[in-house]
């Protein structure tokens, strides 16, 4: 199988602008470790690409830096949200994960979650009230009530940011009004969701749907020419245990601030839906590639709560151990991956010449 050149994109516009870059850190040294040559470019804070200091110039359709493949490692806005996706497109550059309609209807968590409300059948989630800023400054007592119904504890979220930036758990219904406008200072729409009971379980999902063989291009990589489309794969289920009240930002990013536990503590048939509704959410939204999808687990129970189009591979994630725990590893993740995106492209490619 050939090697590939894989430029790998770091940092962004967004507030998870140093996770992202610990994400890249992660992914280029398992690029390496798998045979593969590494591009590594950093996306400023203002939005600039630069490798090695210097300014990446980009043109519709001449590639990027002569990369085989780009793996977007970028989390939170103006990267997982389909803007970087598009970019890609636009250069002809085979990228990892999600396209461009899939990421943004994940980023966007009311999006997302009306899309499971709408499947047929619906996909079980946790409750939730969506809520505007412009709504909220017009009509705060009607926003409340709607609220009410959702019980207590609720959670509150802007509507578009990863990594729990951002989120607060609310006790007491005389703190909503504080929690909507902090969650208003990082977005115009905020999401607040009911309590989900049980333990926090996360599947992570790895391939493409399924579809038929295309006869690929004379210039295509080796390795496309001799895959068979493969069903996504649905991890073993992880049961995230931490000492808080609720899995946020610290607890995911600190060392030591959670434990993974795998397989999760949950019944023979808790696993199987948890993996069943993993698969089903994945094709559903149209993500390709890889997820992570986290759910909450009551008994036989089981609520999704989120889908994350690019799960952090920084060295506390949790996406890479899932799969290790799969059988796996970390630097043939990173390679199936890469092939995946290449695979598609390809297969686009064949379909639009």
């Amino acid at each position: 199988m050939s090697l590939l050149t894989v430029a790998v994109l770091a940092g962004g516009r967004s507030s998870e602008h140093e996770v992202s870059l610990s994400s890249g850190a992660a992914i280029r040294e398992g690029l390496l470790a798998a045979g593969h040559a590494v591009l590594a470019i950093e996306i400023a804070r203002d939005g600039r690409w630069r490798h090695q200091g210097e300014p990446v110039a980009v043109r519709p359709g001449e590639g990027l830096l002569g990369a085989d493949v780009a793996f977007a490692a970028l989390h939170g806005p103006y990267g997982e949200d389909g803007a970087v996706q598009g970019t890609l497109e636009t250069l002809a550059v085979p990228y990892v994960g999600a396209g461009v309609a899939a990421s943004a209807l994940c980023m966007d968590k009311v999006l997302f979650k009306r899309l499971l409300r709408a499947s047929d059948p619906p996909i079980p989630q946790v409750d939730h009230v969506a809520v505007r800023e412009p709504r909220w400054r017009a009509q705060p007592a009607a926003v409340l009530a709607e609220i009410d119904r959702l019980g207590l504890p609720v959670f509150v979220k802007p509507a578009h940011l990863g990594s729990s930036v951002g989120i607060r758990k609310i006790a007491d219904p005389a703190n909503l009004p504080d929690a909507l406008r902090r969650a208003f200072t990082h977005d115009e729409l905020a999401i607040v969701e009911a309590f989900g009971p049980g333990i926090e379980v996360e599947c992570a999902v790895l391939g493409l749907p399924a579809q038929p063989p295309a006869q690929p291009p004379a210039d295509a990589p080796e390795p496309v020419a001799a895959r068979e489309p493969v069903a996504a794969l649905a991890s073993e289920p992880g049961e995230i245990s931490f000492p808080g009240e609720f899995y946020d930002y610290e607890a995911k990013y600190t060392p030591g601030g959670m434990e993974l536990v795998i397989p999760a503590r949950i019944s023979p048939t808790a696993r199987a839906r948890v993996q069943e509704l993993a698969l089903r959410t994945f094709a559903e939204v149209g993500c390709e590639g890889l997820a992570r999808v986290d759910f909450f687990v009551h008994g036989e129970h089981v609520l999704v709560n989120e889908l994350n189009t690019m799960p952090g591979f920084t060295p506390t994630s949790v996406y890479a151990k899932l799969l290790a725990a799969t059988g796996v590893p970390y630097p043939e993740l990173l390679d199936r991956l890469c092939r995946l995106a290449v695979e598609r492209h390809h297969a686009r490619a064949m379909r639009t010449a």
